[in-house]
């Protein structure tokens, strides 16, 4: 092909790259330096060189490396000329000469390049240069021509290159005729000679069948036969990338499959069942015998070579029940009316679920639970797919096919049964709970006798069901069991194994989380008495105590008399000088943990034994939090910060208006806090370099996959941008609001020195969208500040006029029905302490109903257009409207409090009315919708 830059570019450029691939980092440097440069100058010639780099270097690296390169560097933000924020890309900034030699050498490298692994680099440049050019109105109809031809092509890579351009640029099909693109897509779902083109034909079949509108989706119908029949003929290696790529269709057009549930369920259970057994004869390896089968796990073993599960198989069956599970949450109702596709998903988790490995128990016996490593070979999946089911379809559907196998498990003489029935009741409790509570006492008879199991870890897994099933059915079951409960958990506090007594002390938090103090208070003593010789074994000084054990003893001690309040008074004096002996003296790192934790549960028996008790103890422990505070910083502690400003906070609910002192200590470092600005970083943003890391363009260059969250932040979606953020920060952020909501409360008036700092940090975060808790603590401090100033005389006019024209500007704006409720409620309650409506500002009166006027407004839009949906699309997304529906009843609640404090004939509360009556009535329908059952 002939060159369309100079040689001396061309030579120039092959030397940068050939720097930016080298192991020194001065010389790589330099030679980032010199493609910045040059693209700020004369960006046309260097992309243009880049790209044909693309096509014509010497090696597979270096083509796909420059692919790579030229992808990033085309779609990457720069700023404008003139200098103001901008979102073009050096795309936009070349002519349509250039565009056009770019996409001519791009076709020519995909018709031409023999790699397999470049051509898909070249096929995701272009794909992504076909969609940018294709959203700014020019079209790229020499790709779309080039590609119907590549199908046609002889050689298997140029047809796999040819669906894979329509997998990534699904637009260049969609002004087509729907039959001629069903035959392309048809022919390239049976071609005879290669997976890997079939496989690329189902991708570009998903993303057509996900892009095309309704009446294209109509017409489409018929394709779901061929994509489907590529399964049953694959060879197991292939199997689990067809399936991973058919499962995300399930969540965006389920309804497709409502034909085939069938065929499916009559191929898909095969693959997630470890091994089938149609006899009917129960025996110790299979307890479930039926007329719809057994299956046995895990299969008989005798080496260690036959222990080892085939990891091609298990792909498998994880991609399989992936599938399953992803179309039965899309659409719940569909699924339920096929017999055995409910039974054959839990027999699948439930098979998985008994696959331990059972030469693993004193490594588990030894491990630190925050790092065991047997956690790594424990079947994950298949718990959390079996969770997954139940909170989809409900326990109608699920409890009876669990329940069918689950006693038949709990009896059998395999502890990994045992252990796996147990786990299992305790993954379906949150989505079958309401269910659940009709036989609750029968799933206590079955858990019990698992307490006094000859195996630690079915008394581990007893535990843990236990545990969950007291978060899960909260107060229902501590109401109604607590006697048979505490009876098998008490005892389990002394069993001979660390990770046993342990995790039955954290199965007593959960319980006492949901329980009532009387109920609590006759079992106190011996819980106590058990906890204690957990966190200090003095009468027994052989005995090694773990850390994580005393660290669990310290946290459910904590939980214990948060339960207990002013009755744990009696345990005060044998608890909290082993606590304070911990804050003295556990200041090696391998004790952070433990300190934390023994600050939090000092703190909240302050709370539970009240002020006249804790205060000959007060000085000595603030005494403590001051040291710690003032140490120098650890950056290892990540913990610290976060249980100290937790702890000052408890330190005043038990201190009362006595801990006005200590406000000078706390407040400067909780002011930092609420001051952290979000560390966020944008995808894509301008940048002081036009490189990425050269090891992170390497590793997209090999994988072909997106750089990984870091730990620590989260991704999510804004204006069209990924945008990452550094979680801790505002979590910390948060923290600190909540702790002030504490301490202005607490303290009234005697907070007034620091409210001008509040209220200059409080406004501007109303409108902190990204962490809903900062904007909550926020909208209900307002009020507390307010009322601080008013009854210190420190309120100024100005302050309360900048807090309600504050107030009005989040209303007007705010688009979030379950924050609108908070900001209504923030106001009215801000109204009420200023002294009524009569206070406010007319000119205030006439912002604030104009605002709510064009909130109704809103409102009522937003029912109109759910109302029009077909009644199936509302019974398939049937809890998530109920949800949507109650919060904006919330805020038409709130609103209505406000107006009625103008005028309880106010006419906007007609509005209201007639907005409310615009639901959708959901808790009315008759639906075989679980939630309304249930």
């Amino acid at each position: 092909m002939e060159p369309v830059v100079p040689p001396e570019v061309t030579a120039e450029l092959t030397q940068i790259l050939s720097n930016l691939v080298l192991g020194d980092n001065e010389i790589r440097a330099n030679a980032e330096r010199a493609v910045n440069e040059r693209l700020a100058q004369t960006p046309e010639v260097y992309l243009l060189a880049l790209t044909q780099f693309a096509t014509a270097a010497d090696t597979e690296v270096m083509r796909s490396f420059s692919l790579v390169l030229l992808r990033r560097l085309l779609f990457r933000s720069v700023a404008s000329p003139n200098g103001k924020a901008a979102r073009l890309t050096l795309y936009d900034r070349l002519s349509s000469q250039t565009l056009t030699t770019l996409e001519r050498l791009l076709l020519h490298s995909l018709s031409h390049e023999p790699a397999d692994v470049v051509r898909r680099k070249t096929v995701d440049t272009t794909c992504d240069l076909a969609n940018y050019s294709m959203a700014r109105g020019r079209p790229w109809h020499a790709l779309q021509a080039q590609a119907f031809a590549m199908t046609q092509s002889e050689a298997a890579g140029q047809r796999e290159s040819a669906y894979r351009v329509f997998a990534g640029c699904p637009n260049l099909v969609m002004d087509l005729q729907t039959d001629a693109v069903l035959r392309v897509l048809q022919k390239g779902l049976q071609d005879p000679q290669s997976v890997e083109v079939r496989h690329a034909a189902l991708r570009a079949s998903v993303s057509y069948l996900t892009s095309c509108d309704p009446h294209q989706a109509a017409q489409s119908l018929s394709l779901m036969y061929p994509m489907l029949e590529t399964l049953p003929p694959l060879p197991h290696s292939h199997l689990p990338k067809f399936l991973n790529t058919l499962t995300p269709l399930t969540s965006s057009s389920a309804q497709l499959f409502a034909p085939h549930l069938p065929a499916l369920l009559a191929f898909l259970p095969a693959l997630i069942l470890p091994s089938a057994d149609p006899g009917p004869t129960p025996t110790v390896a299979r307890p479930f015998p039926g007329s719809q089968g057994a299956f046995a796990f895990p299969p008989e073993q005798s080496d260690d070579h036959e222990q080892e599960r085939d990891e091609e198989a298990e792909e498998v069956r994880k991609a399989a029940l992936e599938f399953m599970i992803s179309l039965s949450e899309a659409r719940p109702s569909m699924v339920r009316r096929v017999d055995g596709w409910v039974g054959a998903i839990v027999r699948g988790c439930l098979g998985g679920m008994g696959e331990l490995r059972d030469d693993e128990l004193q490594t588990w016996l030894e491990a630190d639970p925050s790092e065991d490593p047997t956690d790594d070979t424990y079947p994950h999946v298949y718990e959390q797919s079996l969770d997954r089911l139940a909170c989809a379809l409900g326990g109608k559907a699920v409890l009876p096919a669990a329940f069918q196998h689950i006693p038949g498990m709990l009896a059998s003489h395999d502890w990994r049964l045992r252990h796996a029935g147990l786990m299992a009741i305790a993954a379906v409790g949150e989505g079958t709970s309401k269910v659940m509570q009709n036989e609750l006492g029968k799933v206590v008879e079955l858990i019990t006798p698992s307490f006094s199991d000859s195996y630690p870890r079915v008394r581990y897994a007893a535990c843990q069901c236990v545990g969950q099933l007291c978060t899960d059915l909260e107060e229902v079951i501590q109401a109604e069991y607590h006697q048979q409960l505490f009876t098998v958990l008490i005892p389990t506090l002394e069993a001979p194994e660390a990770r046993v007594h342990s995790h039955a002390a954290a199965a007593l938090i959960n319980f006492c989380e949901g329980v009532e103090r009387d109920t609590l208070l006759p079992y106190l003593d011996p819980i106590v008495e058990r906890l204690l010789k957990l966190l200090n074994p003095a009468d027994d000084p052989a005995r090694q105590v773990k850390r994580y054990v005393q660290e669990q003893a310290v946290t459910t001690l904590a939980m214990v008399a948060d339960a207990s309040e002013s009755t744990f008074a009696k345990h005060y004096a044998a608890i909290m000088p082993l606590l304070l002996n911990v804050l003295r003296n556990a200041n090696a790192p391998e004790y952070r943990k433990l300190r934390a934790k023994a600050m939090e549960c000092a703190g909240l028996i302050a709370i539970a034994v009240g002020r006249d008790v804790f205060l000959a103890d007060a000085d000595s422990f603030v005494e403590l939090l001051i040291r710690i505070q003032n140490s120098p910083v650890d950056p290892g502690d990540t913990m610290l910060p976060h249980y100290l400003i937790a702890t000052w906070a408890k330190v005043c609910q038990a201190m009362g208006p006595d801990f006005e002192r200590f406000l000078p200590v706390v407040m400067p470092p909780l002011l930092r806090a609420a001051s952290i600005k979000a560390d966020v970083s944008i995808y894509g943003a301008p940048s002081s370099t036009y490189l990425s890391s050269l090891h992170q363009l390497m590793r997209v260059a090999e994988d072909d996959e997106a750089p990984e969250d870091k730990e620590g932040w989260e991704t999510i979606r804004m204006d069209g941008q990924q945008v990452g953020i550094r979680t801790a920060a505002i979590d910390e952020k948060c923290q600190a609001f909540e702790t002030m909501v504490i301490y202005c409360s607490t303290l009234g008036a005697k907070f007034a020195p620091y409210l001008p700092q509040c209220l200059e940090l409080v406004l501007p975060s109303l409108r902190f969208f990204l962490h809903d808790g900062v904007r909550e603590a926020c909208a209900m401090m307002i009020p507390m500040l307010i009322s601080c100033g008013q009854n210190s005389h420190t309120l100024t006019d100005q302050m309360a006029t900048a807090t309600f024209s504050h107030i009005i500007a989040c209303i007007s704006s705010e688009g979030d029905s379950s924050f609108l409720s908070s900001l209504y409620k923030c106001f009215t309650d801000t109204l009420r302490v200023i002294g009524g409506a009569g206070a406010l500002p007319g000119e205030l009166q006439v912002r604030v109903l104009d605002a709510t006027k064009r909130q109704l407004q809103a409102l009522a839009e937003k029912r109109k257009t759910r109302g029009a949906r077909s009644p199936a699309e509302i019974a398939d997304e049937k809890e998530d409207l109920a949800l949507l529906e109650e919060m904006e009843d919330f805020a038409l609640e709130d609103m209505s409090k406000m107006l009625a404090l103008f005028d309880p004939a106010h006419p906007l509360l007609i509005a209201v009315s007639s907005v409310r009556d615009l639901g959708l009535k959901l808790s009315a329908w008759d639906s075989e919708d679980e939630g309304a059952d249930e």
